[in-house]
C-alpha cells in the first residue's frame, strides 16, 4: 500500500505558488478583454459608416475589412475568457490568438492613417490600443503549449497582414499619386447685336463646363469677368527699352499682354463681374453644363479690344463632402474676413461659406470640422481682376473693326 500523501510546509508554499500564477493569469485577461473590446467598438463604427457612407466602392471595401476586424477582435474576446476561465472550447486559444493579431494589425494601420490628424484623443487612443494589443498577442501566445493547425493560423495572419498593408498603400501611396480629372472650361462668341435705338450692343458669350472624366465635381465658385483695353498701334517699332519694361510688369498683373513690334497694350479695365454658376452646384461624370452671358457696351466705346475670363473652382466628389455654400459676408466690411481676403486689398469679393466634410469615417472623426470661405463675384478696376482658380478660361475679341449686326 502506498502511503497518503504528507502534508507540510512544501505543499503549503506549492498552493500558494499555483494560486499566485492562476491570479496573475486571471488579471492578463482581465486586461486584454478592454483591449479587444475598445478595438471591437470602434472598428465596428468606423466600419459601419465607411460601408454606409464612404464616397469610393475602395472606402466601402475598406468599411467591410474593419467590420470583419472588429468581429474577429470580438470573438478574440470571448475566445479569451473561455480560455482562461471557462476552458469549454477546445482551441480558445488559438481563436484568441488570431482576435489579437487581428487587432494589433488593425490599430496599427489606423495609428499610421490618424498619425497627421487634428485629434489628439485618437492619436492617444490608438496608440495604447496599439501597444496592448500587442501585448496581448504575447501574453496569449505564452499560453499556448501547442498551436493546433499552424497553417491556418499562419494564413489567418497573412491574409490580415496583406490587407491592412494594402489598404494602407492604397490611401498614402497610390491616392497621392494619382493624377487629377481635368474638366474643361470653353468660351464662345456670338456676332454683336445692335439694340433698338442704335446707341449700344450686346456680345454674347457661351460658356461651356465639360466634364469628361468618371468623377463628378462640386463647383465652389464660378465667376465671369470682361475686361476692356485700350491697344495702341504706332507707326514705328517699339523701343528694346520699352519691350523690357513691358515684361518687368507682368509679375503685376496676371493675364500677361503679348510684346508687340507696333502695338501698345495699356492695362485692363474691368467691365462685368457676375457669378456663372451657383456656389455649391456640382457637374456630374461625363456631364456638361452651359450658359450665356451678355456684356453690353456703347457703340462709341473707346476700348479696342475685350477680353472675357471664364474661371471656375472645383473639388472632385470622391475626395469630399460638402454642405450647401452660403453667402457670408462682403471684403470690404468690418465683420470677420480670412486674412488671405484681406491681403488682397485691391480686390473687393463676395464671401461665402461651406461645410468640408471628409470622404471617409476615419478622417471625418479624427480631423478638426472645416468650414472653408470661398469668394465669388470677385471685382476689381485693374487687369488683376481675374482671380486663381483650378480651372479659367480666356478669349480675346479685337472691335477696332466689326461692325455690331442689326
Amino acid at each position: 500500500m502506498s502511503a497518503p500523501p504528507k502534508s507540510g510546509p512544501g505543499s503549503r508554499l506549492r498552493v500558494r505558488q499555483v494560486s499566485r500564477r492562476t491570479q496573475r493569469s486571471q488579471t492578463t485577461a482581465v486586461l486584454i478583454l478592454p483591449v479587444l473590446l475598445l478595438t471591437a467598438a470602434y472598428l465596428g463604427l468606423f466600419g459601419i459608416e465607411d460601408l454606409d457612407e464612404a464616397l469610393t466602392f475602395v472606402g466601402r471595401i475598406t468599411g467591410a475589412g474593419l467590420i470583419v476586424a472588429s468581429a474577429a477582435a470580438l470573438l478574440g474576446s470571448a475566445a479569451v475568457v473561455d480560455h482562461w476561465f471557462w476552458k469549454i472550447f477546445p482551441y480558445s486559444g488559438m481563436v484568441a490568438l488570431i482576435g489579437t493579431v487581428a487587432a494589433l494589425l488593425t490599430n496599427t494601420m489606423v495609428l499610421f492613417e490618424i498619425l497627421n490628424s487634428d485629434s489628439l484623443f485618437y492619436k492617444v487612443l490608438f496608440g495604447l490600443l496599439t501597444a496592448g494589443s500587442a501585448w496581448a498577442v504575447f501574453a496569449v501566445w505564452r499560453t499556448l503549449t501547442k498551436i493546433p493547425a499552424p497553417k491556418r493560423v499562419a494564413t489567418a495572419v497573412i491574409v490580415s497582414s496583406v490587407f491592412a498593408i494594402a489598404n494602407f498603400g492604397y490611401q498614402n501611396l497610390y491616392l497621392p499619386s494619382l493624377h487629377g480629372a481635368r474638366p474643361a472650361i470653353k468660351l464662345t462668341m456670338g456676332e454683336p447685336e445692335l439694340s433698338m435705338d442704335g446707341k449700344s450692343f450686346a456680345v454674347p458669350v457661351n460658356i461651356t463646363l465639360e466634364n469628361r472624366s468618371e468623377v463628378g465635381f462640386y463647383v465652389l465658385g464660378a465667376e465671369f469677368h470682361a475686361m476692356g483695353q485700350k491697344v495702341e498701334v504706332i507707326a514705328h517699332d517699339r523701343l528694346r527699352e520699352k519691350w523690357r519694361r513691358d515684361a518687368q510688369k507682368w509679375k503685376e498683373y496676371q493675364d500677361r499682354s503679348p510684346l508687340s513690334r507696333r502695338e501698345e497694350h495699356q492695362p485692363g479695365e474691368l467691365l462685368a463681374a457676375q457669378p456663372w454658376m451657383a456656389p455649391g452646384g456640382y457637374i456630374e461624370a461625363s456631364d456638361s453644363f452651359t450658359t450665356r452671358m451678355l456684356v453690353r457696351l456703347p457703340v462709341d466705346t473707346r476700348y479696342d479690344q475685350m477680353a472675357f475670363y471664364a474661371t471656375a473652382s472645383l473639388a472632385r466628389k470622391d475626395r469630399l463632402g460638402l454642405d450647401s455654400i452660403g453667402f457670408r459676408n462682403y471684403s470690404w466690411s468690418d465683420a470677420t474676413v480670412p486674412q488671405w481676403v484681406k491681403r488682397q486689398k485691391e480686390l473687393d469679393s463676395l464671401i461665402y461659406i461651406g461645410r468640408v466634410h471628409q470622404n471617409n469615417s476615419i478622417d471625418e472623426r479624427t480631423m478638426t470640422p472645416r468650414s472653408y470661405p470661398f469668394t465669388g463675384h470677385s471685382a476689381s478696376t485693374a487687369q488683376k481682376c481675374p482671380h486663381p482658380s483650378q480651372k479659367r478660361a480666356k478669349k480675346i475679341v479685337n472691335y477696332a473693326k466689326r461692325k455690331p449686326a442689326r
